[in-house]
């Protein structure tokens, strides 16, 4: 994106250019969803040029990394992408491991990999809902969210937080799920085909909403890879890049699902692709679900990094011990003082942190990879020639989500 904002403006002196007129697009504009802004010339509804301002959303999400140890960070991720926030969780606590050579237990592989869908599924929901709504169809939104309010319901059993439940642990988890967790995913198995397919009914047979989104804010297969799109944006467009196959990670590996692809690479295509891989979603679900191993969430309680659970504490002087040193003096965080990168398949695409560790258990240096970030930057691509009602269209098919766009 270019730094200098007056870019926005073309020259206007040659004949052709004289009624060019420049519009701001949000960041109040309902369409925007957020603080994000659109500096828009145009031709009087055509996009002739367009300009992506990351908005007014300035948190320091990054800087904060460099001041809260592994553990505490998990409460920052979590607000980045705040429609998937365990999606943030487990991608932040993948690169901790990864720098610290830790192998999860395979209970908390599956119960990880079972909130990294549901929060597929919840991303999915909202950026399907939001979409349709900007473009007339609000009965298909409260269809999405009646379903992505059962996904909150699931994450407050097993955390006791609806939005924000901060679940991932370096080495393991906040608590272990009961019999009541697994009875409210099963429900939610059973619920989510029915509301599932009325969904589709509302969108994919509404004249109104295939008119607006087929052929709009095409993106070519060469184009993704050359403009660093993934998840399904460059699925949609072709691309049959997953992480979760060609990097398996978790319990990825112990499943059998499909990477969704389209060749359109339209706005259209964009919500097929994420409709389809909530149905992929549930597959994944439905195996870790029934197959959920028994046994520790957490790595050797004996590990230098794991935090003891509150019985530990209470009744023993090693686990109290071992609590005070990592919350309190931080002096049980020895850390190899390497560079290192990890990303996984989160709903939106590849979310990457690399982290610069200096040995101590707070990041040196704590830098994020956020598709959002990669992908508001296709949007002039996307928009040019097109008219000023089809930016909700194409906005919405990209599914921005500001506190990622954090810089």
């Amino acid at each position: 994106m270019p730094l200098n904002l007056a870019d926005a403006i073309p020259d206007t002196s040659s004949p052709e250019r004289e009624f060019l007129w420049t519009l701001n697009f949000g960041p109040q504009h309902p369409a925007t969803h957020t603080t994000l802004r659109l500096i828009l010339t145009l031709d009087g509804e055509v996009v002739v040029h367009a300009i992506p301002d990351i908005g007014f959303l300035h948190s320091g999400f990054e800087k904060l990394g460099e001041h809260l140890d592994f553990n505490q960070y998990v409460t920052i991720v979590d607000r980045m992408n705040y429609i998937s926030p365990v999606s943030n969780e487990i991608s932040w606590h993948h690169a901790v491991e990864k720098l610290l050579d830790i192998d999860l237990t395979p209970r908390c592989k599956y119960i990880r990999t079972i909130f990294a869908e549901l929060m597929r599924i919840h991303d999915h929901l909202v950026c399907c809902g939001a979409a349709a709504l900007d473009l007339g169809a609000f009965t298909a939104f409260l269809y999405a969210f009646n379903l992505r309010e059962k996904i909150n319901d699931i994450s407050e059993v097993a955390s006791g937080q609806r939005f924000h439940p901060s679940y991932t642990r370096v080495g393991g988890l906040l608590c272990d799920v009961d019999d009541v967790w697994i009875t409210k995913v099963r429900a939610f198995i059973k619920l989510f085909y029915a509301a599932y397919a009325d969904l589709m009914k509302l969108l994919q047979r509404n004249r109104i909403f295939v008119d607006r989104t087929r052929g709009v804010g095409v993106l070519t297969k060469e184009e993704a890879i050359n403009r660093s799109a993934t998840g399904p944006i460059a699925r949609a467009s072709g691309v049959t890049r997953d992480l979760r196959k060609d990097q398996p990670y978790l319990a990825y590996k112990d499943f059998d699902f499909k990477v969704v692809c389209s060749t359109e690479g339209d706005c259209y295509a964009r919500f097929l692709v994420r409709m389809e891989e909530m149905v992929q979603s549930i597959k994944i679900i439905t195996q870790a679900i029934e197959n959920i191993p028994s046994g520790p969430i957490n790595i050797d309680v004996n590990s230098k990094f794991v935090v003891p659970n509150q019985m530990s504490v209470y009744r023993s002087i090693e686990g109290l011990i071992q609590h005070f040193e990592l919350h309190m003096t931080n002096r049980q965080w020895e850390t190899p003082k390497e560079e290192i990168y990890a990303a996984t398949e989160s709903p939106n695409g590849e979310l990457g942190f690399y982290i610069v560790s200096d040995g101590s258990g707070v990041a040196y240096r704590a830098r994020t990879r956020p598709p959002s970030f990669i992908h508001f930057s296709l949007f002039p691509h996307l928009i040019v020639g097109h008219q000023i009602s089809d930016i909700p269209a194409v906005l919405g098919s990209i599914n921005i989500i500001a506190a990622e766009l954090d810089r």
